[in-house]
């Protein structure tokens, strides 16, 4: 698996998508293109990419589709979006945007969405739900 932590480039050189992969928590911009980086993750044979948008993170204000799509453009193995959460109706965009799984947190842990009611949204909209 490559978990990337990635964030729009707002300072620093440009990169070719304009996501770069972050450290530090998204704190620390490294350069590199993160969309590239998660194809290169692919040909090095990872099995999974756990994409995390640093800039959606904790914001409850939806998932990066922008960033999902990007990725999911460049590759085939399974992508679990992250980052920003905040509502059931958050969840099934993110998997129309190419995310195979979602991921979500401090939603959860604060109860202010209920596991079940995630899943019935997902399943209403006709995607796979274990």
């Amino acid at each position: 698996m490559l978990s990337v932590d990635a964030r729009r480039v707002v300072d620093g050189p440009p990169t070719p998508s304009g996501f770069e992969v972050t450290t530090h928590g998204g704190r620390r911009g490294t350069g590199l293109d993160a969309v590239e980086w998660a194809a290169r993750g692919q040909e090095l044979g990872v099995g999974e990419i756990l994409l995390n948008s640093m800039d959606a993170d904790g914001t409850t204000a939806g998932f990066d589709l922008e960033m999902i799509r990007a990725v999911r453009a460049v590759v085939d193995v399974p992508l679990i979006a992250s980052g920003g959460a905040g509502s059931v109706q958050d969840f099934a965009p993110a998997v129309a945007a190419g995310a195979d799984a979602v991921l979500a947190a401090s939603v959860f842990h604060f109860g202010t969405v209920a596991i079940p009611a995630v899943k019935q949204a997902l399943r209403e909209v006709g995607n796979p739900v274990r």
